[in-house]
Protein backbone atom coordinates (compact mmCIF):
# COMPACT_ATOMS: atom_id res chain seq x y z
CA UNK A 1 0.00 0.00 0.00
CA UNK A 2 2.87 2.10 1.15
CA UNK A 3 4.67 1.42 -2.81
CA UNK A 4 1.09 2.29 -4.45
CA UNK A 5 1.01 5.76 -2.29
CA UNK A 6 4.68 6.83 -2.96
CA UNK A 7 4.11 5.87 -7.00
CA UNK A 8 0.83 7.98 -6.91
CA UNK A 9 2.41 10.76 -5.54
CA UNK A 10 5.34 10.68 -7.78
CA UNK A 11 3.30 10.71 -10.70
CA UNK A 12 1.35 13.66 -9.20
CA UNK A 13 4.53 15.52 -8.40
CA UNK A 14 5.80 14.98 -11.99
CA UNK A 15 2.53 15.98 -12.98
CA UNK A 16 2.73 19.00 -11.55
CA UNK A 17 6.16 19.82 -12.62
CA UNK A 18 4.85 19.11 -16.43
CA UNK A 19 1.85 21.23 -16.10
CA UNK A 20 3.51 24.29 -14.34
CA UNK A 21 6.11 24.13 -17.44
CA UNK A 22 3.35 24.37 -19.61
CA UNK A 23 1.78 26.80 -17.35
CA UNK A 24 5.07 29.26 -17.59
CA UNK A 25 5.39 28.55 -21.51
CA UNK A 26 1.80 29.53 -22.21
CA UNK A 27 1.87 32.55 -20.40
CA UNK A 28 5.63 33.90 -21.64
CA UNK A 29 4.07 33.40 -25.16
CA UNK A 30 0.82 35.36 -24.28
CA UNK A 31 3.30 38.21 -22.80
CA UNK A 32 5.47 38.02 -25.64
CA UNK A 33 2.84 38.20 -28.52
CA UNK A 34 1.25 41.52 -26.76
CA UNK A 35 3.65 43.20 -26.91
CA UNK A 36 5.28 42.17 -30.31
CA UNK A 37 1.46 43.02 -31.74
CA UNK A 38 0.88 46.11 -29.63
CA UNK A 39 1.01 49.63 -31.25
CA UNK A 40 3.64 51.19 -31.76
CA UNK A 41 6.25 48.26 -31.18
CA UNK A 42 7.38 47.68 -34.90
CA UNK A 43 7.67 51.86 -35.05
CA UNK A 44 10.07 51.81 -31.76
CA UNK A 45 12.49 49.14 -33.56
CA UNK A 46 13.00 51.41 -36.57
CA UNK A 47 13.23 54.61 -34.57
CA UNK A 48 17.25 56.14 -33.80
CA UNK A 49 17.25 54.65 -30.60
CA UNK A 50 14.67 51.97 -29.85
CA UNK A 51 16.26 51.08 -26.34
CA UNK A 52 15.08 54.35 -24.82
CA UNK A 53 11.30 54.00 -26.09
CA UNK A 54 11.08 50.32 -25.59
CA UNK A 55 12.80 50.08 -22.20
CA UNK A 56 10.32 51.20 -19.62
CA UNK A 57 7.32 49.62 -21.54
CA UNK A 58 9.21 46.27 -20.92
CA UNK A 59 9.61 46.49 -17.54
CA UNK A 60 6.03 47.45 -17.15
CA UNK A 61 5.19 44.41 -18.77
CA UNK A 62 7.36 42.32 -16.88
CA UNK A 63 6.04 43.51 -13.34
CA UNK A 64 2.34 43.27 -14.63
CA UNK A 65 2.52 39.98 -16.01
CA UNK A 66 4.25 38.43 -13.83
CA UNK A 67 7.21 36.87 -15.69
CA UNK A 68 10.66 37.33 -15.22
CA UNK A 69 11.89 38.77 -18.32
CA UNK A 70 10.63 40.79 -20.96
CA UNK A 71 13.40 40.94 -23.91
CA UNK A 72 13.18 42.84 -27.06
CA UNK A 73 15.29 41.89 -29.95
CA UNK A 74 16.56 43.53 -33.14
CA UNK A 75 16.46 41.40 -36.33
CA UNK A 76 19.97 39.95 -35.56
CA UNK A 77 19.26 38.97 -32.08
CA UNK A 78 21.05 41.82 -30.44
CA UNK A 79 19.38 42.67 -27.10
CA UNK A 80 17.69 46.45 -27.43
CA UNK A 81 15.98 45.59 -23.65
CA UNK A 82 16.33 43.33 -20.84
CA UNK A 83 15.20 43.18 -17.32
CA UNK A 84 19.24 43.37 -16.67
CA UNK A 85 20.48 46.51 -18.26
CA UNK A 86 23.77 45.27 -18.24
CA UNK A 87 23.19 42.77 -20.84
CA UNK A 88 21.61 45.49 -23.20
CA UNK A 89 23.67 44.66 -26.36
CA UNK A 90 24.46 41.53 -25.99
CA UNK A 91 23.66 38.57 -28.80
CA UNK A 92 20.74 36.08 -27.78
CA UNK A 93 20.99 32.89 -28.16
CA UNK A 94 18.85 30.37 -30.05
CA UNK A 95 16.58 32.62 -31.69
CA UNK A 96 17.37 32.07 -35.52
CA UNK A 97 13.67 30.66 -35.78
CA UNK A 98 11.65 34.08 -34.98
CA UNK A 99 14.47 35.66 -37.14
CA UNK A 100 12.81 33.69 -40.00
CA UNK A 101 9.60 34.39 -39.01
CA UNK A 102 8.61 31.49 -36.94
CA UNK A 103 6.83 31.42 -33.18
CA UNK A 104 7.82 29.33 -30.68
CA UNK A 105 8.45 28.34 -27.00
CA UNK A 106 10.99 25.83 -25.31
CA UNK A 107 12.50 25.41 -22.65
CA UNK A 108 16.08 26.96 -22.64
CA UNK A 109 19.00 26.05 -21.13
CA UNK A 110 22.32 28.53 -21.23
CA UNK A 111 23.16 32.01 -20.36
CA UNK A 112 22.37 34.05 -18.66
CA UNK A 113 20.04 31.43 -17.69
CA UNK A 114 18.15 28.64 -17.66
CA UNK A 115 14.52 29.50 -18.53
CA UNK A 116 11.14 28.34 -20.36
CA UNK A 117 10.59 31.49 -22.87
CA UNK A 118 8.54 32.22 -25.82
CA UNK A 119 10.05 34.14 -28.83
CA UNK A 120 7.66 35.91 -31.11
CA UNK A 121 9.22 37.63 -34.40
CA UNK A 122 7.79 41.61 -34.92
CA UNK A 123 6.50 42.11 -38.25
CA UNK A 124 5.65 45.51 -40.79
CA UNK A 125 2.91 46.11 -42.61
CA UNK A 126 4.98 43.82 -45.68
CA UNK A 127 5.54 41.42 -43.44
CA UNK A 128 9.13 41.34 -42.67
CA UNK A 129 10.71 40.58 -39.64
CA UNK A 130 11.92 44.19 -38.38
CA UNK A 131 12.65 42.55 -34.28
CA UNK A 132 12.30 39.82 -31.94
CA UNK A 133 10.23 39.93 -28.68
CA UNK A 134 11.68 37.19 -26.30
CA UNK A 135 9.47 36.79 -22.45
CA UNK A 136 9.98 33.83 -20.29
CA UNK A 137 10.44 32.39 -16.38
CA UNK A 138 13.28 31.43 -14.90
CA UNK A 139 13.59 27.48 -14.66
CA UNK A 140 14.21 27.86 -11.20
CA UNK A 141 10.66 29.86 -10.66
CA UNK A 142 8.88 27.39 -12.98
CA UNK A 143 9.14 25.27 -9.82
CA UNK A 144 6.88 27.63 -7.32
CA UNK A 145 3.73 26.46 -8.52
CA UNK A 146 4.92 22.67 -7.66
CA UNK A 147 6.13 23.79 -4.28
CA UNK A 148 3.06 25.60 -3.53
CA UNK A 149 0.83 22.72 -4.18
CA UNK A 150 3.13 20.28 -2.76
CA UNK A 151 2.27 20.37 1.32
CA UNK A 152 -1.56 19.95 -0.72
CA UNK A 153 0.18 16.37 -2.36
CA UNK A 154 1.85 15.50 0.57
CA UNK A 155 -1.72 15.97 2.87
CA UNK A 156 -3.75 14.18 0.19
CA UNK A 157 -1.16 11.43 -0.26
CA UNK A 158 -0.69 11.19 3.53
CA UNK A 159 -4.59 10.65 4.23
CA UNK A 160 -4.86 8.06 1.09
CA UNK A 161 -2.08 6.28 2.94
CA UNK A 162 -4.19 6.18 6.88
CA UNK A 163 -7.29 5.68 4.63
CA UNK A 164 -5.86 2.34 3.06
CA UNK A 165 -4.09 1.41 5.98
CA UNK A 166 -6.89 1.57 8.21
CA UNK A 167 -9.09 0.14 5.50
CA UNK A 168 -6.65 -2.51 5.13
CA UNK A 169 -6.23 -3.49 8.61
CA UNK A 170 -10.10 -3.68 8.71
CA UNK A 171 -10.23 -5.75 5.54
CA UNK A 172 -7.46 -8.10 7.27
CA UNK A 173 -9.59 -8.51 10.65
CA UNK A 174 -12.68 -10.06 8.61
CA UNK A 175 -10.08 -12.22 7.02
CA UNK A 176 -8.80 -13.45 10.13
CA UNK A 177 -12.17 -14.21 11.58
CA UNK A 178 -13.51 -15.98 8.61
CA UNK A 179 -10.36 -17.62 8.40
CA UNK A 180 -10.08 -18.38 11.76
CA UNK A 181 -7.00 -17.17 11.79
CA UNK A 182 -5.19 -19.13 8.86
CA UNK A 183 -2.98 -17.03 6.58
CA UNK A 184 -2.69 -17.39 2.85
CA UNK A 185 -0.72 -20.70 2.38
CA UNK A 186 -2.56 -22.35 5.08
CA UNK A 187 -5.59 -21.12 3.16
CA UNK A 188 -4.70 -22.49 -0.17
CA UNK A 189 -3.54 -25.80 1.89
CA UNK A 190 -6.44 -25.97 3.28
CA UNK A 191 -8.86 -25.22 -0.05
CA UNK A 192 -6.01 -27.64 -2.32
CA UNK A 193 -7.06 -30.80 0.54
CA UNK A 194 -10.65 -30.12 1.13
CA UNK A 195 -10.90 -29.39 -3.18
CA UNK A 196 -9.28 -33.19 -3.31
CA UNK A 197 -11.44 -35.00 -0.43
CA UNK A 198 -14.84 -33.23 -2.08
CA UNK A 199 -13.78 -35.43 -5.77
CA UNK A 200 -12.29 -37.98 -4.52
CA UNK A 201 -15.42 -39.26 -1.72
CA UNK A 202 -17.03 -42.03 -3.21
CA UNK A 203 -20.58 -40.31 -2.43
CA UNK A 204 -22.16 -37.70 -4.76
CA UNK A 205 -22.26 -33.88 -2.98
CA UNK A 206 -23.96 -31.04 -4.37
CA UNK A 207 -24.54 -27.58 -2.92
CA UNK A 208 -27.76 -25.75 -3.94
CA UNK A 209 -28.03 -22.33 -3.45
CA UNK A 210 -31.43 -20.86 -2.50
CA UNK A 211 -32.44 -20.17 -5.50
CA UNK A 212 -32.49 -23.62 -6.17
CA UNK A 213 -29.27 -23.65 -8.86
CA UNK A 214 -26.59 -25.91 -8.60
CA UNK A 215 -23.34 -24.32 -7.37
CA UNK A 216 -21.14 -27.22 -7.04
CA UNK A 217 -21.37 -30.91 -8.16
CA UNK A 218 -18.25 -33.15 -7.54
CA UNK A 219 -17.37 -35.50 -9.97
CA UNK A 220 -18.85 -38.97 -7.85
CA UNK A 221 -22.38 -37.01 -8.44
CA UNK A 222 -21.37 -35.95 -11.99
CA UNK A 223 -21.48 -39.55 -12.57
CA UNK A 224 -24.00 -41.29 -10.63
CA UNK A 225 -26.76 -38.02 -11.75
CA UNK A 226 -24.82 -37.78 -15.46
CA UNK A 227 -25.01 -34.13 -15.42
CA UNK A 228 -23.85 -31.91 -18.57
CA UNK A 229 -20.62 -30.40 -18.09
CA UNK A 230 -22.73 -26.90 -18.14
CA UNK A 231 -24.55 -28.02 -14.89
CA UNK A 232 -23.06 -25.38 -12.26
CA UNK A 233 -25.31 -22.13 -12.28
CA UNK A 234 -28.19 -24.09 -13.55
CA UNK A 235 -31.60 -24.89 -11.92
CA UNK A 236 -31.81 -28.36 -10.51
CA UNK A 237 -35.03 -28.55 -12.78
CA UNK A 238 -33.54 -27.98 -15.95
CA UNK A 239 -31.09 -30.97 -15.48
CA UNK A 240 -33.34 -33.87 -16.80
CA UNK A 241 -32.70 -35.48 -12.76
CA UNK A 242 -35.87 -37.49 -13.21
CA UNK A 243 -39.17 -36.97 -11.46
CA UNK A 244 -38.88 -38.20 -7.88
CA UNK A 245 -34.79 -36.48 -7.64
CA UNK A 246 -36.57 -33.18 -9.17
CA UNK A 247 -39.34 -33.16 -7.06
CA UNK A 248 -37.07 -33.66 -3.53
CA UNK A 249 -34.44 -30.96 -4.78
CA UNK A 250 -37.28 -28.91 -5.86
CA UNK A 251 -38.38 -28.64 -2.19
CA UNK A 252 -35.40 -28.35 -0.32
CA UNK A 253 -36.54 -30.18 3.02
CA UNK A 254 -34.20 -31.92 4.99
CA UNK A 255 -34.09 -36.22 3.92
CA UNK A 256 -32.46 -39.06 5.24
CA UNK A 257 -31.39 -41.69 3.07
CA UNK A 258 -34.50 -40.91 0.45
CA UNK A 259 -34.37 -43.78 -1.70
CA UNK A 260 -35.29 -42.48 -5.50
CA UNK A 261 -34.92 -43.54 -8.96
CA UNK A 262 -32.63 -41.88 -11.77
CA UNK A 263 -32.21 -43.32 -14.54
CA UNK A 264 -31.73 -46.95 -13.99
CA UNK A 265 -29.85 -46.71 -10.88
CA UNK A 266 -31.18 -46.38 -7.14
CA UNK A 267 -29.79 -43.46 -4.70
CA UNK A 268 -30.25 -43.20 -1.01
CA UNK A 269 -29.95 -38.83 -0.46
CA UNK A 270 -30.13 -36.79 2.09
CA UNK A 271 -30.50 -33.17 2.17
CA UNK A 272 -29.56 -30.86 5.19
CA UNK A 273 -30.00 -26.94 5.15
CA UNK A 274 -27.03 -24.79 4.98
CA UNK A 275 -28.48 -21.81 6.39
CA UNK A 276 -28.45 -23.04 10.70
CA UNK A 277 -24.42 -23.50 9.80
CA UNK A 278 -23.03 -20.24 9.17
CA UNK A 279 -23.58 -20.53 5.65
CA UNK A 280 -26.14 -18.90 3.39
CA UNK A 281 -29.59 -20.22 2.45
CA UNK A 282 -29.70 -23.15 0.61
CA UNK A 283 -28.66 -26.93 0.99
CA UNK A 284 -26.27 -29.45 0.85
CA UNK A 285 -27.12 -33.32 -0.51
CA UNK A 286 -25.20 -36.37 -0.58
CA UNK A 287 -25.64 -38.93 -2.76
CA UNK A 288 -24.90 -43.26 -2.28
CA UNK A 289 -25.74 -45.43 -5.24
CA UNK A 290 -27.72 -48.35 -3.61
CA UNK A 291 -28.33 -50.01 -6.32
CA UNK A 292 -26.03 -53.25 -6.08
CA UNK A 293 -26.99 -53.30 -2.36
CA UNK A 294 -30.77 -53.30 -2.92
CA UNK A 295 -29.81 -56.26 -5.16
CA UNK A 296 -27.67 -57.91 -2.72
CA UNK A 297 -30.31 -57.23 0.36
CA UNK A 298 -32.98 -59.20 -1.89
CA UNK A 299 -30.05 -62.23 -2.34
CA UNK A 300 -30.06 -61.97 1.45
CA UNK A 301 -33.42 -61.82 1.91
CA UNK A 302 -33.76 -64.58 -0.72
CA UNK A 303 -31.54 -66.84 1.33
CA UNK A 304 -32.51 -65.94 4.93
CA UNK A 305 -36.08 -67.23 3.31
CA UNK A 306 -34.69 -70.80 1.85
CA UNK A 307 -32.94 -71.22 5.26
CA UNK A 308 -35.95 -70.22 7.33
CA UNK A 309 -38.13 -72.72 4.93
CA UNK A 310 -35.07 -75.77 5.45
CA UNK A 311 -35.51 -74.91 9.33
CA UNK A 312 -39.39 -75.25 9.24
CA UNK A 313 -39.06 -78.42 7.43
CA UNK A 314 -36.68 -80.06 9.91
CA UNK A 315 -39.11 -79.56 12.32
CA UNK A 316 -42.56 -80.39 10.65
CA UNK A 317 -40.98 -83.67 9.22
CA UNK A 318 -40.54 -86.67 10.79
CA UNK A 319 -43.09 -85.87 13.76
CA UNK A 320 -44.35 -89.48 13.64
CA UNK A 321 -42.34 -92.77 13.49
CA UNK A 322 -45.04 -93.62 10.27
CA UNK A 323 -43.78 -93.81 6.82
CA UNK A 324 -46.73 -92.62 5.41
CA UNK A 325 -47.55 -89.29 7.44
CA UNK A 326 -43.69 -88.82 7.19
CA UNK A 327 -44.57 -88.91 2.96
CA UNK A 328 -47.47 -86.47 3.48
CA UNK A 329 -45.17 -84.13 6.01
CA UNK A 330 -42.72 -83.58 3.45
CA UNK A 331 -45.34 -82.79 0.81
CA UNK A 332 -47.32 -80.18 3.31
CA UNK A 333 -44.16 -78.62 4.12
CA UNK A 334 -42.96 -77.84 0.36
CA UNK A 335 -46.87 -76.67 -1.10
CA UNK A 336 -46.86 -73.78 -1.61
CA UNK A 337 -44.18 -71.85 -0.03
CA UNK A 338 -41.79 -74.24 -2.66
CA UNK A 339 -43.72 -75.99 -5.15
CA UNK A 340 -47.58 -75.94 -6.25
CA UNK A 341 -47.70 -79.81 -6.70
CA UNK A 342 -45.43 -82.56 -4.67
CA UNK A 343 -46.13 -86.01 -5.24
CA UNK A 344 -43.93 -88.66 -3.33
CA UNK A 345 -43.80 -91.99 -4.28
CA UNK A 346 -42.17 -94.93 -1.87
CA UNK A 347 -41.27 -98.26 -2.72
CA UNK A 348 -43.61 -101.09 -1.44
CA UNK A 349 -40.74 -102.65 0.38
CA UNK A 350 -40.22 -99.12 2.88
CA UNK A 351 -44.03 -99.28 2.87
CA UNK A 352 -44.07 -102.25 4.33
CA UNK A 353 -41.18 -101.62 6.46
CA UNK A 354 -38.33 -103.90 5.00
CA UNK A 355 -35.28 -103.36 3.76
CA UNK A 356 -35.42 -102.06 -0.15
CA UNK A 357 -34.35 -104.20 -2.59
CA UNK A 358 -32.45 -103.16 -6.21
CA UNK A 359 -35.84 -102.99 -8.24
CA UNK A 360 -36.72 -99.09 -8.18
CA UNK A 361 -38.33 -98.91 -11.19
CA UNK A 362 -41.96 -99.38 -9.48
CA UNK A 363 -43.03 -97.61 -6.91
CA UNK A 364 -46.59 -96.49 -5.33
CA UNK A 365 -47.73 -92.51 -4.50
CA UNK A 366 -47.76 -92.46 -1.42
CA UNK A 367 -48.94 -88.22 -1.08
CA UNK A 368 -49.95 -85.78 -3.40
CA UNK A 369 -50.33 -82.03 -2.16
CA UNK A 370 -51.76 -79.81 -4.31
CA UNK A 371 -52.29 -75.68 -4.14
CA UNK A 372 -55.66 -75.97 -6.51
CA UNK A 373 -58.36 -78.59 -7.19
CA UNK A 374 -58.65 -80.38 -10.75
CA UNK A 375 -55.04 -81.26 -11.09
CA UNK A 376 -54.39 -84.72 -13.72
CA UNK A 377 -51.75 -86.17 -12.01
CA UNK A 378 -52.61 -89.63 -10.75
CA UNK A 379 -54.10 -89.92 -6.99
CA UNK A 380 -52.28 -91.51 -4.05
CA UNK A 381 -52.35 -95.02 -3.85
CA UNK A 382 -51.54 -95.55 -7.54
CA UNK A 383 -48.27 -97.37 -8.51
CA UNK A 384 -45.80 -95.72 -10.84
CA UNK A 385 -43.35 -97.46 -13.02
CA UNK A 386 -40.29 -95.68 -14.16
CA UNK A 387 -39.86 -98.28 -17.70
CA UNK A 388 -38.70 -95.18 -19.83
CA UNK A 389 -34.52 -94.60 -19.35
CA UNK A 390 -34.95 -91.45 -20.95
CA UNK A 391 -37.28 -89.47 -18.20
CA UNK A 392 -36.55 -87.08 -15.92
CA UNK A 393 -37.36 -89.81 -12.99
CA UNK A 394 -35.11 -92.41 -14.54
CA UNK A 395 -32.14 -90.16 -14.67
CA UNK A 396 -32.79 -89.31 -11.21
CA UNK A 397 -32.67 -92.25 -10.08
CA UNK A 398 -29.65 -93.61 -12.09
CA UNK A 399 -27.50 -90.96 -11.49
CA UNK A 400 -28.42 -90.30 -7.46
CA UNK A 401 -29.36 -86.67 -7.60
CA UNK A 402 -31.65 -84.12 -8.12
CA UNK A 403 -32.83 -83.26 -12.12
CA UNK A 404 -34.20 -80.28 -13.41
CA UNK A 405 -36.73 -79.37 -16.19
CA UNK A 406 -37.04 -75.98 -16.31
CA UNK A 407 -39.60 -75.84 -19.14
CA UNK A 408 -41.97 -78.71 -19.53
CA UNK A 409 -43.41 -77.66 -22.96
CA UNK A 410 -39.89 -77.93 -24.88
CA UNK A 411 -38.63 -81.21 -23.35
CA UNK A 412 -40.10 -84.05 -24.76
CA UNK A 413 -38.46 -87.00 -22.49
CA UNK A 414 -40.46 -86.67 -19.88
CA UNK A 415 -43.66 -87.10 -22.40
CA UNK A 416 -42.32 -89.99 -23.52
CA UNK A 417 -44.27 -93.12 -21.34
CA UNK A 418 -46.99 -91.42 -21.06
CA UNK A 419 -48.07 -88.68 -23.63
CA UNK A 420 -51.67 -88.77 -23.05
CA UNK A 421 -50.85 -87.68 -19.70
CA UNK A 422 -48.31 -85.49 -20.30
CA UNK A 423 -50.26 -83.55 -23.03
CA UNK A 424 -53.38 -83.15 -20.06
CA UNK A 425 -50.35 -81.80 -17.48
CA UNK A 426 -49.25 -79.06 -20.09
CA UNK A 427 -52.87 -77.77 -20.97
CA UNK A 428 -53.73 -77.47 -17.06
CA UNK A 429 -50.63 -75.05 -16.67
CA UNK A 430 -47.86 -77.29 -15.05
CA UNK A 431 -44.29 -76.47 -16.80
CA UNK A 432 -41.66 -76.59 -14.79
CA UNK A 433 -40.36 -79.62 -12.53
CA UNK A 434 -37.49 -81.31 -10.40
CA UNK A 435 -37.29 -84.40 -9.73
CA UNK A 436 -35.45 -86.02 -6.63
CA UNK A 437 -34.67 -89.82 -5.28
CA UNK A 438 -35.43 -90.40 -1.89
CA UNK A 439 -32.10 -91.97 -0.68
CA UNK A 440 -31.00 -93.10 2.94
CA UNK A 441 -27.15 -95.21 3.80
CA UNK A 442 -27.22 -94.71 -0.12
CA UNK A 443 -30.58 -96.93 -0.67
CA UNK A 444 -33.05 -95.25 -2.72
CA UNK A 445 -36.52 -95.31 -0.99
CA UNK A 446 -38.38 -93.66 -3.66
CA UNK A 447 -39.23 -90.23 -5.42
CA UNK A 448 -40.01 -87.02 -4.75
CA UNK A 449 -41.43 -84.75 -7.57
CA UNK A 450 -41.83 -80.88 -7.37
CA UNK A 451 -44.02 -79.22 -9.83
CA UNK A 452 -44.61 -75.61 -10.87
CA UNK A 453 -47.95 -74.34 -12.33
CA UNK A 454 -48.93 -71.04 -14.37
CA UNK A 455 -48.54 -67.91 -12.62
CA UNK A 456 -45.40 -68.91 -10.85
CA UNK A 457 -42.03 -68.54 -12.11
CA UNK A 458 -39.71 -71.73 -13.55
CA UNK A 459 -37.50 -73.56 -11.15
CA UNK A 460 -33.98 -72.51 -10.62
CA UNK A 461 -30.20 -74.15 -9.90
CA UNK A 462 -31.04 -72.63 -6.42
CA UNK A 463 -34.40 -74.19 -5.93
CA UNK A 464 -32.92 -77.85 -7.06
CA UNK A 465 -30.51 -77.05 -4.14
CA UNK A 466 -33.40 -76.62 -1.44
CA UNK A 467 -35.47 -79.17 -2.73
CA UNK A 468 -32.35 -81.66 -2.48
CA UNK A 469 -31.71 -80.36 1.02
CA UNK A 470 -35.54 -81.00 2.15
CA UNK A 471 -35.87 -84.52 0.32
CA UNK A 472 -32.75 -85.58 2.14
CA UNK A 473 -34.06 -84.66 5.11
CA UNK A 474 -37.34 -86.37 4.90
CA UNK A 475 -35.65 -89.59 3.44
CA UNK A 476 -33.84 -89.38 6.83
CA UNK A 477 -37.31 -89.35 8.67
CA UNK A 478 -39.08 -92.18 6.50
CA UNK A 479 -36.24 -94.46 6.97
CA UNK A 480 -36.06 -94.40 10.79
CA UNK A 481 -40.15 -94.48 10.54
CA UNK A 482 -39.56 -98.09 8.55
CA UNK A 483 -36.94 -99.23 10.82
CA UNK A 484 -39.22 -98.39 13.94
CA UNK A 485 -42.42 -99.92 12.72
CA UNK A 486 -43.31 -102.58 10.76
CA UNK A 487 -46.20 -101.49 7.98
CA UNK A 488 -48.69 -103.76 6.97
CA UNK A 489 -48.18 -104.55 3.80
CA UNK A 490 -50.98 -103.30 1.53
CA UNK A 491 -52.96 -105.00 -1.32
CA UNK A 492 -51.11 -105.00 -4.43
CA UNK A 493 -52.86 -103.11 -7.08
CA UNK A 494 -52.71 -103.01 -11.00
CA UNK A 495 -49.80 -100.96 -11.83
CA UNK A 496 -50.46 -98.08 -14.20
CA UNK A 497 -48.18 -96.15 -16.75
CA UNK A 498 -47.73 -92.42 -15.96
Amino acid sequence: MLLLVAVGATALAVQGLYDAERDAADRSLAVAESFAHAPGTTSALRSPDPTARLQDQAEQVRKGSGVDFVTVLDRRGVRLTDSDPTLIGTKAQGVGRAAMGETFTETYHGRPTDAVRAVVPVLDASRRVVGMVSAGIEYANVGDVLRRQLPLLLGAAAGTLVLATGGAALVSRRLLRQTHGLGPAEMTRMYEHHDAVLHAVREGVLIVGGDGRVLLANDEARRLLDLPADADRRQVRELALGPDLTRLLAAGESASDEVVRAGDRLLAVNIRPTAPYGGEQGFVVTLRDSTELRALSGQAEVARGRLSFLYEAGVRIGTTLDVRRTAEELSEVAVPRMADFVTVELLDAVLRGEEPTGAVHEMRRTALRASRPGHPLQPVGEVIRFVMADTPMAAALRRGKAVLVPDLRTARDWRAQDPGGGRRTLDYGIHSLITVPLRARGVVLGMADFWRGAGSPRFDEEDVAVAEELVARAAVAIDNARRSAYSPEEPCEQPKEQ
